[in-house]
Parts: structure tokens; sequence; C-alpha cells
């Protein structure tokens, strides 16, 4: 198993630093022109990965809009997620998976476990049990796989728990950077990225200190929700070479032409070359 860190670093030189989302929202299958069915589902997703299959760095999913049509969304999933990955894609599954004990092994062997119907390059968690809790997912980091974990998010009712003091001078936001950090420090004598992301919202008008991470940071929030490429520059300050904004619905509303939503991945990739570490 190749480490993730390394592989996203290496094609985001080749592709830019840019995630696309894909989110089967109700109302993009309106305006698309498609049922809020499964098989409109289907059809959104097979448009999107004709579009995004070896164009971006890193494509990532919405699980939550695939498991609101059950079994028939999952296997569109399945789909779509072979295909990416057999395109040379890297695939982020936006799950926020965060539990206990064997619950959480179920979930990262569910998404993690090489061979899994469900299996990706990457996986969002949620520390909010304890960063400890993740174990069973870091144990699949340590053998290559990705990890985002949510440290800064942007919506607005996060910075109640995020920003509390942990310790004095310590937000909870940043020591969930800090654990991962350490997950990551082995790899930072080799000069390699580690594959124990964090969340970081390209929203927020502060973040906590990345610059120990040594890791991959994603960032929603660019595009339609208002950020751009000064915040995301801002935000991510020295590790920006590792800083990968995320897109949606700015790119998705382009569709449902494959060359239109390959016109606005190719622009906005434009806007977040690959940097050398």
């Amino acid at each position: 198993m190749s480490d993730f860190g390394s592989q996203l670093h290496q094609v985001s030189l080749e592709r830019g630093r840019l995630c696309v989302g894909i989110d089967p929202h109700p109302g993009l299958l309106d305006a698309w022109g498609l049922e809020r069915s499964a098989a409109g589902l289907g059809e959104f997703t097979r448009i999107c990965v004709e579009a995004f299959a070896g164009t971006v760095a890193l494509v990532k999913p919405q699980v939550a809009f695939f498991e609101a049509y059950g079994a028939a969304g999952y296997a569109v999933l399945e789909e779509a997620i072979a295909a990416l990955r057999a395109a040379g894609t890297l695939v982020v599954a936006d799950a926020k998976r965060g539990d206990i004990g064997s619950t959480m092994a179920a979930y990262a062997d569910a998404w993690l476990r090489p061979g899994s119907p469900l299996e990706v390059d990457a996986l969002t968690v949620s520390p909010y049990l304890g960063f400890g809790s993740l174990a069973p997912a870091l144990d699949y980091a340590e053998q290559g796989k990705g990890l985002f974990v949510l440290a800064a998010t942007s919506n607005p009712e996060g910075a109640s728990i995020q920003r509390a003091q942990k310790d004095q001078d310590l937000s909870v936001a940043q020591h969930i950077v800090d654990e991962a950090a350490a997950c990551n420090a082995s790899r930072r004598s080799s000069g390699a990225a580690g594959n124990v992301g964090v969340v970081v919202g390209a929203t927020l008008d502060r973040a906590p200190d990345l610059s120990a991470l040594n890791g991959p940071i994603l960032m929603p929030g660019v595009g339609a929700q208002g950020a751009a490429q000064e915040d995301v520059d801002k935000l991510a300050k020295q590790m920006t070479h590792l800083a990968f904004p995320n897109v949606s619905r700015g790119v998705l509303q382009a569709g449902p032409s494959v060359k239109a939503l390959e016109t606005a991945v190719s622009e906005l990739a434009a806007q977040f070359p690959g940097i050398p570490s």
C-alpha cells in the first residue's frame, strides 16, 4: 500500500491541488434535469466520474447523498469509487465517521481495508469522542491509507467546541492538529508527507497553527461558499503546498455537460497549482 500523503502531493504537482466534490444534492439533480431517484443519482455520478477521473488530484464523494437512496445508492457509490481509482484518481470518502471500539474498527474496515467494496484512499473522520478513539483508522494510516480529521470546520456551530480551551493557550482544534502532527512525525525525517491530514475551513478568519502538521489539509469552502485562493494561502501559510481546497457547488453548477465540468475544473485548478515541498 503506497503512502497516501506522498501520493497526494506528487499528483498535485501534475494536476494542481484541487479537490472536487461529488455532491448529488436533490437541488442539483433538479438543475441537471435528473430524477430524484437511484437512476438519477447514477446518471449524475456517471457524468461526474467521466469529467473528473484522471484530471484532478482528489475527488470527494459526499456519502450522505448516496446513503439517502439506501442499497441502490451505495451500489452507485461503489461503482464510482472503483472507476475513479481505476483511472488513477485518489478518492476521499466524506463520511465523517467517528465512534469507539469495535464500531470504529468496523467503520475503518469498511472504508480503508484493501479489497473492501467501499475501499477508498482516504476517509474523513471525527475526533470528538477523543482523538484516541480513531485508533483503528489510524492503524490503516500507518499502513498507507489517508485520514482527514475534523479540526477547525467552517460551520458556525463548530466554534463553540473547536475554539474552546483544552488547556491554557491550547484550543481543542489545536490539540487535534497537534495529535495529527505527532502521527506524521516519523515521516518528517525522510521528507515525505504524512498520511494523517486535517480539515480546516477555508472561510475561517483564523486557523490553528499547521506548521508542524506535515500532512495534507482539506479546505472546504472555496467557490460558492465565498473563500478564494488568498484565503487558502492566508490560513495554510507555509503549509500551502499541502493545502487542498475543496470545491463542490462551484464546479457542479456547470453541469450536466461533461465538457463544461471539465472546463470549470481546469479553470479552478489553475488557481491552485502544485507546489514542491
